[in-house]
């Protein structure tokens, strides 16, 4: 039986952990922010009896006396055999004194004893050790949060789906309100409108003659040829922004016929790449006409 990949993340306090773990949410990874270290063990045989999903956990400074224990708690995992990964993340000093100015948050070690430089210092110092028994570094100093996300999907993203960017198309009703998780919105209300034709009034999207009825009409086809161009021509830039989702919403007036009939065209259209994953999603279509 195959172990599920058991990630423990540590390092600076401002040097990227709360990223890392979100990029690995993305991955599908059971995460843990903020994890006491004694607490490491019980995850780890946890991982052992459930087999299939990988765990990822921050454990760093912001636990204060339940911190120190780190080393100690790993040392004990490798002697009983409890495997484990270590990513340790680190940055410059001038660059984690300069995030926390930008982000005017205090730093973990502060609480009153220490300025922020003397603060960086003592966790810097009290983290020697543990980074050198660390499986991978990754200094954030001079990267970008897109080749933060990269790093981390080179390291520990194993599967294709969890590289790829997900692309959800949706059908949605503009009487019921916009969708606010739309990133492109489609308005589709242009197209004739089956509700007013009586034998397709109780009809949606998906029946074949709301298909019939709508490629009458050029418009159809010279509309679904623009967008299909279009977004031939934006996904990849939004891939190359490292974006890990893209919602499409397309909209007509009660989202039973035309969006329904849009939206299931331009899945179908997507759905071919093999760099997407594809979802389709049709809001409103249980809703009262």
């Amino acid at each position: 039986m195959e172990q599920n990949r058991f990630l423990v993340i540590t390092g600076m306090s401002g040097a990227g952990k709360t990223q890392v773990l979100h990029t690995l949410e993305d991955l599908n990874y059971f995460c843990v922010d903020n994890l006491p270290a004694m607490l490491i063990p019980k995850f780890a045989e946890l991982s052992r009896q459930t087999p299939g999903r990988d765990i990822a956990m921050v454990v760093d400074a912001r636990g204060g006396q339940f911190f120190d224990s780190l080393l100690e708690v790993l040392e004990e995992m490798r002697a009983t055999n409890l495997h484990y990964e270590l990513l340790f993340l680190d940055a410059s000093d001038a660059c984690l004194i300069r995030r926390y100015k930008e982000t005017r948050r205090r730093h973990p070690l502060e609480r009153g004893r220490h300025n922020l430089a003397a603060s960086v210092a003592l966790e810097r110092k009290s983290l020697e050790k543990i980074r050198e028994k660390a499986d991978e570094v990754i200094d954030t100093t001079d990267i970008t949060s897109l080749q933060l996300k990269q790093r981390i999907i080179q390291l520990y993203g194993d599967s294709t789906q969890a590289r790829n960017m997900m692309v959800v198309v949706q059908s949605f009703g503009f009487k019921n309100g916009l969708p606010l998780d739309s990133d492109l919105v489609m308005d589709v209300r242009f197209l004739p409108n089956p509700f007013y034709e009586e034998q397709l009034k109780n009809l949606d999207g998906n029946d074949i003659r709301i298909a019939d009825f709508l490629n009458k009409f050029p418009q159809t086809y010279e509309f679904l040829k623009l967008q299909t161009q279009l977004l031939d021509f934006l996904l990849p830039y939004y891939e190359k922004e490292g974006k890990s989702q893209l919602v499409i919403s397309i909209g007509c007036t009660g989202g039973h016929h035309r969006s329904v009939y849009i939206a299931s065209r331009i899945y179908d259209y997507l759905r071919l790449r093999t760099d997407l994953n594809v979802e389709l999603v049709h809001r409103d279509l249980g809703r009262k006409v």
